[in-house]
């Protein structure tokens, strides 16, 4: 089979990608090992994703976001950042009428997604079928790119983009290493319902032993996020609906009142990574496969997105001028556009990490300062709001 474009994932990036190619003339495949049914109508995976301005304004170029029910969307006022006993709390956004972002659940975005790229005819959606596990599987030479499929098809293709999730297969076939941290911990997700008003504010509370994030939803609502020891989530996970809203409301104070469990909680290890190139010969990486961000920041959806539509853009424009989709000086520039846009917040998120996880009293003083310090740099708090706002 002959394309010009082979994606191999279908997740939100993925089909991101093949949607920015609507138009282009070009002939696209996406291979996604789960079946076309999950595609189409994917289950909830407790995942909120808080979107930017700039991501929304994204989804609606790519057709998606008025296909998402704007009931399920729920507006982000100001976030907050908690330290351990600490009244202090540093603020971004205005907590006004003026929204920091948007709080939409992730396998809305990937069935709105979904839809948009089933609608395209040049786009031809390969479900329930894999790379072959073997080596050799990727080839790459200087006219093209060839892709063996599990069941033995071979595609063939111009320019292969790998979106297949941080553990990468097709970065492993293309012989691009990257820093892999497994963080030994553990991430539980789940809807609760509470007595208290959230007031459309968003917290993330490194307390000591534990780091919990509330976001709100709308209602009295929220998605509770509780990072602990791989073990200890494990434990948590276990409890029935009852025991499980009485522990999460434990941990949380009560800030919110008392908090009932909606639905089944989901479990999420933690593991972060960074490719060493974005791109090798005819072939190119994006979303976790290129950068797979800890989720404290909430950046990893909205920067996988832009991947996606910066790749996206300089592809279609090279096919609509007559020019190379694969060639080396097109992907140099996609690689260098994001990792400027990438490296710094990986990074930075890496270290507020490291630093709000430790339990040294040498890191506990550190981290109070450091709140401290910021808020009296109205600057910072400003200028992370208007980063979060910009459209």
């Amino acid at each position: 089979m002959t394309h010009d474009v082979v994606v191999v994932g279908a997740g939100p990036a993925g089909l991101a990608f093949a949607a920015a190619l609507a138009g282009s003339g070009l002939r696209i495949a996406v291979i996604e090992r789960q079946p076309a049914s999950v595609l189409a109508d994917p289950p909830m995976d407790g995942r909120e994703i808080a979107l930017t301005h700039r991501s929304i304004r994204a989804l609606q170029e790519l057709g998606g976001w008025p296909l998402i029910d704007a009931e399920a969307i729920a507006p982000l006022r100001e976030a907050r950042v908690l330290n351990g006993g600490s009244p202090f709390a540093l603020s971004f956004g205005s907590g006004g009428a003026e929204r920091l972002g948007q709080l939409v659940p992730n396998h809305l975005i990937r069935r709105a997604l979904f839809r948009v790229v089933a609608d395209l005819p040049e786009v031809e959606v390969l479900a329930g079928r894999s790379v072959a596990s073997m080596g050799g599987a990727i080839g790459s030479g200087a006219q093209g790119v060839s892709v063996r499929l599990e069941d033995g098809n071979r595609l063939e293709a111009r320019l292969l983009v790998g979106a297949d999730s941080r553990f990468s297969f097709v970065r492993e076939q293309l012989g691009i290493g990257a820093e892999v941290n497994r963080l030994g911990r553990s991430m539980l997700v789940c809807r609760v319902a509470h007595e208290g008003d959230h007031q459309g504010i968003a917290t993330e509370w490194f307390d000591h032993g534990q780091t919990m994030a509330m976001l709100p939803l709308n209602g009295r609502r929220s998605s509770a996020v509780l990072t602990l020891a791989s073990a200890e989530i494990a434990q948590l996970a276990a409890l029935d609906a009852e025991a499980l809203g009485a522990e999460l409301t434990r941990r949380y104070e009560s800030r919110l009142g008392r908090m009932q469990a909606i639905g089944s909680p989901h479990v999420y290890p933690l593991a972060t990574t960074y490719a060493h190139h974005f791109a090798a010969r005819r072939a190119a990486l994006i979303g976790d496969a290129a950068v797979g961000m800890h989720p404290v920041t909430a950046h990893g959806f909205n920067l996988g997105l832009a991947s996606a539509c910066s790749l996206g853009k300089l592809v279609a424009q090279a096919a609509l001028q007559g020019g190379d989709i694969g060639g080396g000086m097109l992907l140099r520039r996609y690689e260098a556009a994001h990792r400027l846009a990438t490296r710094p917040i990986y990074t930075a998120t890496n270290l507020i990490v490291g630093l709000y996880t430790a339990e040294h009293p040498a890191a506990r003083a550190a981290r109070h300062a450091g709140l401290r310090a910021a808020a009296r740099l109205p600057l910072v708090s400003r200028s992370v709001s208007r980063l979060l706002m910009q459209r």
